[in-house]
């Protein structure tokens, strides 16, 4: 099943961090989701355990402000029980429940199973288990379609390779710096699966820049990494686009992608999201981007192989 997905899915995992019910930050924090239903990108993208739960809880509050017409705007993921790390059918089916109830909603137009490391590849899949819940989801009805949201590609492919997913949302793996979510991306777009890539910035250096204590896949950016992005930033510079357009757009202009997923957690920017994506970058960026060689992605899947 292919989603019809716009080429920008709105990430909401910061939406609502550290707010109370009813508190000035959450109204906040409202304004800002207001603001991503209210945008003409399809999809805001948000999870069981995204903040506590507040990020849902806030655009609950912001579904039952703007209506019906933006019910069907936002995507979730079932998430491991927080206490006992639990993740079988039981859990998604109490995680489906936990978020349409914060939502406002009893139908997800999309439901991924998000982060399943607290069980095996095997648990999963099995009877009984996470997968088995979503599959009963779909089926109902309750969900329009089914997908799995994770990192380690190794661990990704086992999961789109079963045929029984709809989409796949793999992050940090399909950047300037690191591009090892490319085979897993043709295989889920040859099945028919629809295809979000993650943090495009690689959690911030890509967004910033090479400062010290920029950080790449939400950990510190190695020394060789932060001279590979100066350079980039050098050519970006030379020609007179922002380092954050071109890495924004090497994922909107890959044929293997349908979506980018960027978080948006901060007033204006959304907005700011779209002047990058409006932005020119000039064929010579790509092919002096192609001349600096791989860079010295600080990524390693292999455990998950």
């Amino acid at each position: 099943m292919s989603l019809n997905v716009s080429p920008l899915t709105l990430g909401a995992s910061g939406l609502g961090r550290n707010t109370e019910p009813g508190s000035a930050e959450e109204a906040a924090a409202l304004d800002i989701a207001l603001d991503l239903l209210d945008s003409t990108h399809t999809f805001v993208d948000t999870s069981n355990n995204y903040a506590g739960g507040r990020s849902e809880a806030v655009l609950g509050l912001a579904i039952a402000r703007r209506g019906a017409d933006v019910a069907g705007r936002v995507i979730s993921k079932a998430d491991s029980d927080p206490a006992s790390g639990a993740f079988g059918r039981d859990r998604v089916l109490r995680s489906f429940e936990e978020t349409t109830a914060r939502l406002g909603v009893d139908f997800l137009p999309l439901l991924h199973l998000h982060d399943p490391y607290t069980v095996t590849f095997e648990e999963a899949i099995g009877r009984g288990g996470a997968v088995e819940g979503l599959i009963e989801l779909r089926e109902s009805g309750r969900v329009g379609a089914i997908g799995v949201a994770a990192a380690p590609v190794p661990l990704m492919r086992r999961y789109v390779q079963t045929g029984v997913f709809d989409a796949v949302l793999c992050h940090n793996r399909y950047t300037v710096v690191d591009q090892s979510a490319a085979p897993l991306f043709e295989d889920a777009r040859e099945r028919g699966m629809t295809v979000f890539n993650a943090a495009p910035f690689g959690g911030g250096v890509l967004a910033k820049g090479p400062a010290v204590g920029a950080t790449y896949d939400y950990r510190p950016a190695p020394p060789a990494l932060l001279a590979w992005v100066e350079r980039l930033e050098s050519v970006c510079a030379a020609h007179g686009v922002a380092l954050p357009a071109v890495a924004l757009q090497f994922s909107l202009r890959s044929p293997l992608i349908d979506s980018t997923v960027v978080g948006v957690a901060s007033p204006g920017r959304r907005a700011a999201l779209d002047e990058l994506v409006a932005t020119t970058i000039p064929e010579e960026v790509w092919s002096e981007l192609d001349a600096l060689g791989p860079a010295p992605s600080p990524i390693d899947d292999s455990a998950y192989a």
